[in-house]
Protein backbone atom coordinates (compact mmCIF):
# COMPACT_ATOMS: atom_id res chain seq x y z
CA UNK A 1 0.00 0.00 0.00
CA UNK A 2 1.30 3.45 -0.96
CA UNK A 3 -0.04 6.87 0.03
CA UNK A 4 0.56 9.66 -2.47
CA UNK A 5 0.09 13.44 -2.40
CA UNK A 6 0.81 14.82 -5.87
CA UNK A 7 -0.22 18.48 -5.72
CA UNK A 8 2.00 20.59 -3.45
CA UNK A 9 4.09 23.76 -3.74
CA UNK A 10 7.69 24.77 -3.11
CA UNK A 11 9.13 27.82 -1.37
CA UNK A 12 9.12 29.55 -4.77
CA UNK A 13 5.33 29.84 -4.89
CA UNK A 14 3.49 32.80 -3.42
CA UNK A 15 2.24 32.55 0.16
CA UNK A 16 4.32 29.48 0.99
CA UNK A 17 6.53 28.67 3.94
CA UNK A 18 10.28 29.26 3.45
CA UNK A 19 10.72 25.76 4.88
CA UNK A 20 8.98 24.22 1.89
CA UNK A 21 12.19 22.66 0.61
CA UNK A 22 13.05 19.05 -0.20
CA UNK A 23 14.56 18.36 3.21
CA UNK A 24 11.52 19.52 5.20
CA UNK A 25 9.07 18.03 2.70
CA UNK A 26 10.63 14.59 3.01
CA UNK A 27 10.76 14.95 6.81
CA UNK A 28 7.06 15.76 7.07
CA UNK A 29 6.15 13.11 4.49
CA UNK A 30 7.51 10.54 6.95
CA UNK A 31 5.61 12.12 9.87
CA UNK A 32 2.39 12.14 7.87
CA UNK A 33 2.90 8.66 6.39
CA UNK A 34 3.20 9.72 2.74
CA UNK A 35 5.24 7.41 0.50
CA UNK A 36 5.07 9.35 -2.79
CA UNK A 37 5.16 13.13 -2.89
CA UNK A 38 4.74 15.51 -5.79
CA UNK A 39 7.74 17.76 -6.35
CA UNK A 40 5.54 20.77 -7.03
CA UNK A 41 6.57 23.80 -9.11
CA UNK A 42 8.72 22.06 -11.70
CA UNK A 43 8.21 25.07 -13.98
CA UNK A 44 10.29 27.35 -11.72
CA UNK A 45 13.97 27.52 -12.83
CA UNK A 46 15.44 27.76 -9.31
CA UNK A 47 13.33 24.89 -8.02
CA UNK A 48 14.25 22.72 -11.00
CA UNK A 49 17.88 23.47 -10.22
CA UNK A 50 17.37 22.20 -6.65
CA UNK A 51 15.54 19.11 -7.91
CA UNK A 52 18.49 18.27 -10.16
CA UNK A 53 21.06 18.90 -7.42
CA UNK A 54 19.32 17.10 -4.55
CA UNK A 55 17.38 14.24 -6.19
CA UNK A 56 18.49 11.08 -7.94
CA UNK A 57 16.51 8.47 -9.92
CA UNK A 58 14.73 5.79 -7.91
CA UNK A 59 12.08 3.50 -9.43
CA UNK A 60 11.36 4.31 -13.09
CA UNK A 61 10.09 7.87 -13.33
CA UNK A 62 10.38 8.49 -9.58
CA UNK A 63 13.11 10.26 -7.62
CA UNK A 64 14.58 10.22 -4.12
CA UNK A 65 16.87 12.37 -1.98
CA UNK A 66 20.55 11.86 -2.90
CA UNK A 67 21.81 12.33 0.65
CA UNK A 68 21.78 8.75 1.98
CA UNK A 69 21.74 9.73 5.66
CA UNK A 70 18.78 12.06 5.12
CA UNK A 71 17.06 9.48 2.93
CA UNK A 72 17.27 6.77 5.59
CA UNK A 73 16.16 9.20 8.31
CA UNK A 74 13.10 10.24 6.33
CA UNK A 75 12.03 6.76 5.29
CA UNK A 76 13.13 7.04 1.66
CA UNK A 77 10.28 9.23 0.42
CA UNK A 78 9.82 9.06 -3.36
CA UNK A 79 9.10 12.14 -5.49
CA UNK A 80 7.13 12.40 -8.71
CA UNK A 81 7.62 15.49 -10.88
CA UNK A 82 4.55 17.75 -10.71
CA UNK A 83 3.61 21.39 -11.17
CA UNK A 84 0.48 23.56 -11.06
CA UNK A 85 -0.07 26.11 -13.82
CA UNK A 86 -2.57 28.96 -13.78
CA UNK A 87 -4.23 29.58 -17.14
CA UNK A 88 -5.97 32.96 -17.38
CA UNK A 89 -7.60 33.70 -20.73
CA UNK A 90 -10.81 34.74 -22.46
CA UNK A 91 -13.11 32.17 -24.02
CA UNK A 92 -16.72 32.40 -25.16
CA UNK A 93 -17.04 35.96 -23.93
CA UNK A 94 -15.80 35.32 -20.38
CA UNK A 95 -12.51 35.53 -18.53
CA UNK A 96 -11.44 32.03 -17.48
CA UNK A 97 -9.07 31.21 -14.63
CA UNK A 98 -8.24 27.52 -14.59
CA UNK A 99 -5.53 25.81 -12.53
CA UNK A 100 -4.01 22.67 -14.03
CA UNK A 101 -1.73 20.09 -12.40
CA UNK A 102 0.79 18.39 -14.70
CA UNK A 103 2.64 15.15 -13.94
CA UNK A 104 5.82 14.42 -15.92
CA UNK A 105 7.96 11.26 -16.19
CA UNK A 106 11.46 12.76 -16.10
CA UNK A 107 13.57 15.89 -15.64
CA UNK A 108 14.41 15.69 -19.34
CA UNK A 109 10.71 16.00 -20.21
CA UNK A 110 10.34 18.82 -17.66
CA UNK A 111 13.14 20.72 -19.40
CA UNK A 112 11.32 20.48 -22.73
CA UNK A 113 7.98 21.54 -21.23
CA UNK A 114 9.60 24.54 -19.56
CA UNK A 115 11.28 25.55 -22.80
CA UNK A 116 7.92 25.66 -24.57
CA UNK A 117 6.10 27.44 -21.73
CA UNK A 118 8.87 30.04 -21.33
CA UNK A 119 7.92 31.32 -24.80
CA UNK A 120 4.48 32.22 -23.43
CA UNK A 121 5.10 33.66 -19.95
CA UNK A 122 7.61 34.39 -17.19
CA UNK A 123 8.28 31.12 -15.35
CA UNK A 124 10.56 32.86 -12.83
CA UNK A 125 7.83 35.08 -11.37
CA UNK A 126 6.06 32.39 -9.36
CA UNK A 127 6.28 28.68 -8.61
CA UNK A 128 2.74 28.47 -9.95
CA UNK A 129 3.16 30.52 -13.15
CA UNK A 130 0.32 32.58 -14.59
CA UNK A 131 0.08 32.10 -18.35
CA UNK A 132 -2.26 33.73 -20.81
CA UNK A 133 -2.91 30.33 -22.30
CA UNK A 134 -6.08 28.39 -23.04
CA UNK A 135 -6.21 25.20 -20.92
CA UNK A 136 -6.70 23.20 -24.11
CA UNK A 137 -3.53 24.73 -25.59
CA UNK A 138 -1.60 23.91 -22.40
CA UNK A 139 -2.69 20.28 -22.73
CA UNK A 140 -1.65 20.32 -26.39
CA UNK A 141 1.82 21.72 -25.60
CA UNK A 142 2.50 19.30 -22.75
CA UNK A 143 1.24 16.20 -24.54
CA UNK A 144 3.16 17.10 -27.69
CA UNK A 145 6.30 17.01 -25.55
CA UNK A 146 5.34 13.62 -24.08
CA UNK A 147 2.21 11.49 -24.20
CA UNK A 148 3.33 10.06 -20.84
CA UNK A 149 2.44 13.32 -19.06
CA UNK A 150 -0.87 13.58 -17.23
CA UNK A 151 -3.10 16.68 -17.30
CA UNK A 152 -5.37 17.09 -14.25
CA UNK A 153 -7.73 20.04 -13.64
CA UNK A 154 -6.99 21.19 -10.08
CA UNK A 155 -9.49 21.73 -7.21
CA UNK A 156 -12.32 21.61 -9.72
CA UNK A 157 -15.05 23.36 -7.69
CA UNK A 158 -13.00 26.33 -6.39
CA UNK A 159 -15.09 29.37 -7.42
CA UNK A 160 -12.32 31.40 -9.06
CA UNK A 161 -9.77 28.84 -10.23
CA UNK A 162 -11.59 25.52 -10.76
CA UNK A 163 -12.72 24.13 -14.11
CA UNK A 164 -16.29 24.04 -12.75
CA UNK A 165 -15.91 27.16 -10.58
CA UNK A 166 -18.89 29.50 -10.43
CA UNK A 167 -16.82 32.63 -11.14
CA UNK A 168 -14.67 31.71 -14.11
CA UNK A 169 -15.13 28.04 -14.95
CA UNK A 170 -16.98 25.87 -17.46
CA UNK A 171 -19.99 23.57 -17.27
CA UNK A 172 -18.13 20.52 -18.62
CA UNK A 173 -14.70 19.13 -19.45
CA UNK A 174 -15.58 19.17 -23.17
CA UNK A 175 -16.47 22.86 -23.06
CA UNK A 176 -13.01 23.60 -21.65
CA UNK A 177 -10.73 21.13 -23.44
CA UNK A 178 -12.75 20.43 -26.62
CA UNK A 179 -11.02 17.73 -28.70
CA UNK A 180 -8.39 17.28 -25.96
CA UNK A 181 -11.06 16.13 -23.47
CA UNK A 182 -10.19 12.53 -24.29
CA UNK A 183 -6.83 13.09 -22.58
CA UNK A 184 -8.37 14.26 -19.30
CA UNK A 185 -8.42 11.05 -17.27
CA UNK A 186 -8.69 12.57 -13.79
CA UNK A 187 -10.10 15.48 -11.81
CA UNK A 188 -8.79 16.74 -8.47
CA UNK A 189 -11.58 17.10 -5.89
CA UNK A 190 -9.80 19.83 -3.91
CA UNK A 191 -10.57 20.87 -0.35
CA UNK A 192 -13.91 22.39 -1.36
CA UNK A 193 -15.43 19.18 -2.75
CA UNK A 194 -15.42 15.43 -2.20
CA UNK A 195 -16.28 12.50 -4.51
CA UNK A 196 -19.86 12.26 -3.22
CA UNK A 197 -20.49 15.80 -4.48
CA UNK A 198 -18.85 15.19 -7.86
CA UNK A 199 -20.59 11.83 -8.44
CA UNK A 200 -23.78 13.80 -8.93
CA UNK A 201 -22.27 15.44 -12.04
CA UNK A 202 -21.74 13.61 -15.38
CA UNK A 203 -18.02 14.49 -15.59
CA UNK A 204 -17.51 13.42 -11.97
CA UNK A 205 -18.59 9.92 -12.97
CA UNK A 206 -16.63 9.71 -16.23
CA UNK A 207 -13.21 10.39 -14.78
CA UNK A 208 -11.00 9.22 -11.94
CA UNK A 209 -11.28 11.47 -8.89
CA UNK A 210 -8.02 12.06 -7.06
CA UNK A 211 -7.25 14.11 -3.95
CA UNK A 212 -4.19 16.13 -2.93
CA UNK A 213 -3.28 18.63 -0.25
CA UNK A 214 -2.26 21.64 -2.39
CA UNK A 215 0.07 22.22 0.57
CA UNK A 216 1.84 25.58 0.94
CA UNK A 217 3.86 24.36 3.94
CA UNK A 218 5.24 20.96 5.00
CA UNK A 219 2.80 20.77 7.94
CA UNK A 220 -0.17 20.83 5.53
CA UNK A 221 0.92 17.77 3.57
CA UNK A 222 -1.64 14.98 3.41
CA UNK A 223 -4.76 17.06 4.11
CA UNK A 224 -5.97 14.99 1.18
CA UNK A 225 -4.23 12.05 -0.43
CA UNK A 226 -4.51 8.94 -2.60
CA UNK A 227 -4.07 5.35 -1.43
CA UNK A 228 -2.77 2.80 -3.94
CA UNK A 229 -2.61 -0.98 -3.57
CA UNK A 230 -0.16 -3.26 -5.33
CA UNK A 231 3.51 -4.15 -5.55
CA UNK A 232 4.49 -2.33 -8.73
CA UNK A 233 5.87 1.13 -8.02
CA UNK A 234 6.85 3.41 -10.90
CA UNK A 235 5.68 6.57 -12.60
CA UNK A 236 3.94 4.59 -15.33
CA UNK A 237 2.22 2.29 -12.82
CA UNK A 238 0.80 5.34 -11.03
CA UNK A 239 -0.41 6.88 -14.30
CA UNK A 240 -1.93 3.58 -15.42
CA UNK A 241 -3.71 3.16 -12.08
CA UNK A 242 -5.26 6.63 -12.39
CA UNK A 243 -6.28 6.06 -16.00
CA UNK A 244 -7.67 2.64 -15.13
CA UNK A 245 -9.81 4.05 -12.30
CA UNK A 246 -11.84 6.17 -14.75
CA UNK A 247 -15.42 4.92 -14.78
CA UNK A 248 -16.87 5.16 -18.31
CA UNK A 249 -15.45 6.61 -21.53
CA UNK A 250 -16.97 9.81 -22.90
CA UNK A 251 -19.72 8.58 -25.21
CA UNK A 252 -18.98 11.31 -27.79
CA UNK A 253 -15.21 10.88 -27.81
CA UNK A 254 -12.81 8.18 -28.88
CA UNK A 255 -9.36 7.30 -27.63
CA UNK A 256 -9.95 6.97 -23.89
CA UNK A 257 -8.30 3.66 -23.04
CA UNK A 258 -8.83 1.54 -19.96
CA UNK A 259 -5.45 0.62 -18.53
CA UNK A 260 -4.52 -2.09 -16.08
CA UNK A 261 -1.27 -2.39 -14.15
CA UNK A 262 0.15 -3.82 -10.96
CA UNK A 263 -1.10 -0.80 -9.03
CA UNK A 264 -4.68 0.11 -8.15
CA UNK A 265 -6.22 3.27 -6.70
CA UNK A 266 -7.86 1.78 -3.60
CA UNK A 267 -9.42 4.93 -2.10
CA UNK A 268 -8.86 8.62 -1.55
CA UNK A 269 -8.53 10.53 1.72
CA UNK A 270 -10.69 13.64 1.88
CA UNK A 271 -10.92 16.85 3.88
CA UNK A 272 -14.49 17.58 5.01
CA UNK A 273 -15.57 20.10 2.31
CA UNK A 274 -18.13 21.60 4.71
CA UNK A 275 -15.20 23.17 6.57
CA UNK A 276 -14.43 25.35 3.57
CA UNK A 277 -15.18 29.09 3.56
CA UNK A 278 -17.73 28.91 0.76
CA UNK A 279 -19.53 25.59 1.13
CA UNK A 280 -23.03 27.02 1.63
CA UNK A 281 -24.54 30.30 0.48
CA UNK A 282 -24.68 33.14 2.94
CA UNK A 283 -24.20 36.69 4.09
CA UNK A 284 -21.54 37.11 6.73
CA UNK A 285 -22.64 40.56 7.93
CA UNK A 286 -26.10 39.23 8.82
CA UNK A 287 -24.77 35.81 10.00
CA UNK A 288 -27.00 34.09 7.46
CA UNK A 289 -25.98 30.61 6.23
CA UNK A 290 -28.31 28.83 3.78
CA UNK A 291 -28.37 25.61 1.79
CA UNK A 292 -28.96 25.99 -1.97
CA UNK A 293 -32.61 24.97 -1.52
CA UNK A 294 -33.08 27.61 1.18
CA UNK A 295 -31.37 30.25 -0.96
CA UNK A 296 -33.73 29.49 -3.83
CA UNK A 297 -36.72 30.29 -1.59
CA UNK A 298 -35.26 33.77 -1.07
CA UNK A 299 -34.24 34.23 -4.73
CA UNK A 300 -30.58 34.23 -3.62
CA UNK A 301 -31.17 37.37 -1.54
CA UNK A 302 -30.34 37.75 2.16
CA UNK A 303 -33.60 37.38 4.16
CA UNK A 304 -32.34 39.96 6.69
CA UNK A 305 -31.04 42.85 4.56
CA UNK A 306 -32.15 41.93 1.05
CA UNK A 307 -28.65 42.09 -0.47
CA UNK A 308 -27.40 39.32 -2.82
CA UNK A 309 -26.08 36.23 -1.05
CA UNK A 310 -22.54 34.99 -1.67
CA UNK A 311 -23.15 31.77 -3.60
CA UNK A 312 -21.23 28.72 -2.39
CA UNK A 313 -19.84 25.50 -3.86
CA UNK A 314 -22.92 23.38 -3.13
CA UNK A 315 -25.07 25.77 -5.14
CA UNK A 316 -22.77 25.26 -8.12
CA UNK A 317 -23.01 21.50 -7.65
CA UNK A 318 -26.80 21.78 -7.81
CA UNK A 319 -26.51 23.68 -11.10
CA UNK A 320 -24.38 20.98 -12.74
CA UNK A 321 -25.84 17.86 -11.09
CA UNK A 322 -28.07 15.39 -12.92
CA UNK A 323 -28.31 13.02 -9.94
CA UNK A 324 -29.85 13.59 -6.48
CA UNK A 325 -27.91 14.14 -3.28
CA UNK A 326 -26.64 10.82 -1.92
CA UNK A 327 -26.29 9.19 -5.36
CA UNK A 328 -23.44 6.67 -5.51
CA UNK A 329 -22.32 4.99 -8.76
CA UNK A 330 -21.57 1.27 -8.81
CA UNK A 331 -17.97 0.03 -8.56
CA UNK A 332 -16.73 3.48 -7.68
CA UNK A 333 -13.37 4.25 -6.02
CA UNK A 334 -14.39 4.87 -2.37
CA UNK A 335 -13.14 7.63 -0.08
CA UNK A 336 -12.56 8.25 3.61
CA UNK A 337 -13.08 11.65 5.23
CA UNK A 338 -10.64 12.59 7.97
CA UNK A 339 -9.98 15.46 10.35
CA UNK A 340 -6.28 16.37 10.85
CA UNK A 341 -4.82 14.82 14.00
CA UNK A 342 -3.85 18.21 15.46
CA UNK A 343 -7.48 19.35 15.28
CA UNK A 344 -8.75 16.18 16.97
CA UNK A 345 -6.23 16.53 19.79
CA UNK A 346 -7.06 20.21 20.21
CA UNK A 347 -10.77 19.55 20.51
CA UNK A 348 -10.24 16.71 22.99
CA UNK A 349 -8.02 18.97 25.13
CA UNK A 350 -10.25 22.02 24.73
CA UNK A 351 -7.46 24.17 23.26
CA UNK A 352 -6.43 25.43 19.82
CA UNK A 353 -4.63 23.05 17.42
CA UNK A 354 -1.53 25.29 17.45
CA UNK A 355 -1.08 25.14 21.24
CA UNK A 356 1.98 23.68 22.95
CA UNK A 357 -0.08 20.97 24.69
CA UNK A 358 -1.42 19.76 21.36
CA UNK A 359 2.10 19.63 19.89
CA UNK A 360 3.32 17.56 22.85
CA UNK A 361 0.52 15.02 22.46
CA UNK A 362 0.97 14.92 18.68
CA UNK A 363 4.73 14.28 18.87
CA UNK A 364 4.22 11.64 21.55
CA UNK A 365 1.66 9.79 19.42
CA UNK A 366 3.90 9.92 16.34
CA UNK A 367 6.88 8.61 18.35
CA UNK A 368 4.92 5.70 19.82
CA UNK A 369 2.47 4.74 17.05
CA UNK A 370 4.12 5.82 13.81
CA UNK A 371 2.78 8.19 11.18
CA UNK A 372 -0.31 10.39 11.37
CA UNK A 373 -2.11 8.33 8.73
CA UNK A 374 -1.37 5.13 10.64
CA UNK A 375 -2.87 6.69 13.77
CA UNK A 376 -5.93 8.06 11.98
CA UNK A 377 -6.61 4.97 9.88
CA UNK A 378 -5.23 1.87 11.59
CA UNK A 379 -4.09 2.18 15.22
CA UNK A 380 -6.12 0.38 17.91
CA UNK A 381 -8.13 2.55 20.28
CA UNK A 382 -6.46 1.02 23.32
CA UNK A 383 -3.01 1.80 21.93
CA UNK A 384 -3.98 5.40 21.13
CA UNK A 385 -5.45 5.78 24.59
CA UNK A 386 -2.29 4.40 26.22
CA UNK A 387 -0.13 6.81 24.23
CA UNK A 388 -2.34 9.87 24.85
CA UNK A 389 -5.75 10.19 26.55
CA UNK A 390 -9.10 8.43 26.36
CA UNK A 391 -10.63 11.60 24.89
CA UNK A 392 -8.13 11.78 22.05
CA UNK A 393 -8.55 8.08 21.31
CA UNK A 394 -12.32 8.43 21.31
CA UNK A 395 -12.09 11.43 18.98
CA UNK A 396 -9.94 9.53 16.46
CA UNK A 397 -12.36 6.58 16.44
CA UNK A 398 -15.35 8.89 15.96
CA UNK A 399 -13.70 10.56 12.97
CA UNK A 400 -12.84 7.14 11.57
CA UNK A 401 -16.52 6.18 11.85
CA UNK A 402 -17.75 9.45 10.35
CA UNK A 403 -19.35 10.53 13.61
CA UNK A 404 -18.62 14.24 13.11
CA UNK A 405 -20.96 17.24 13.22
CA UNK A 406 -20.05 20.13 10.93
CA UNK A 407 -21.35 23.66 10.71
CA UNK A 408 -20.90 24.53 7.01
CA UNK A 409 -18.75 27.48 6.01
CA UNK A 410 -20.27 30.41 4.11
CA UNK A 411 -19.35 33.85 2.71
CA UNK A 412 -15.73 33.68 3.88
CA UNK A 413 -16.52 32.09 7.27
CA UNK A 414 -14.78 28.73 7.80
CA UNK A 415 -16.95 25.76 8.70
CA UNK A 416 -16.44 24.08 12.05
CA UNK A 417 -16.05 20.35 12.65
CA UNK A 418 -17.39 19.21 16.03
CA UNK A 419 -16.42 15.80 17.34
CA UNK A 420 -17.52 16.25 20.97
CA UNK A 421 -20.48 17.94 22.58
CA UNK A 422 -19.98 20.74 25.11
CA UNK A 423 -20.95 18.35 27.91
CA UNK A 424 -18.33 15.82 26.82
CA UNK A 425 -15.64 18.49 26.69
CA UNK A 426 -16.49 19.56 30.23
CA UNK A 427 -16.23 15.94 31.38
CA UNK A 428 -12.77 15.62 29.78
CA UNK A 429 -11.64 18.73 31.68
CA UNK A 430 -13.08 17.34 34.95
CA UNK A 431 -11.34 13.99 34.41
CA UNK A 432 -8.02 15.75 33.78
CA UNK A 433 -8.50 17.89 36.92
CA UNK A 434 -9.31 14.86 39.05
CA UNK A 435 -6.30 13.00 37.66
Amino acid sequence: MFIADFHIHSKYSRATSPKTDLEHLSEFAKIKGIDILGSGDFTHPEWVKELKEKLEPAEAGLYRIKNQELRIKNNNTKFVLTSEISCIYSKKGRVRKIHIVVLAPSLEIVKKINFELSKIGNLKADGRPILGLDAKELAKIVLNVSQDCLIIPAHVMTPWFGIFGSKSGFDSIEECFEDYSKYIYALETGLSADPAMLWRMPDGRKTCLISNSDAHSPAKLGREANVFEGDELSYQAIIDAIKGAGRDPFSSLQGRERVSSGLKLAYTIEFYPQEGKYHYDGHRECEICLSPKESKKYNNLCPVCGKPLTIGVMNRIEQLADKPEGFRPENVVPFKSLVPLLEIIGEALGVGPASKRVAEQYNNLIEKLGSEFNILLNAEQKDISAASTQGIAQGIIRVRQGDVNIEPGYDGVFGKARIFSKVEKKNFIKQKTLF
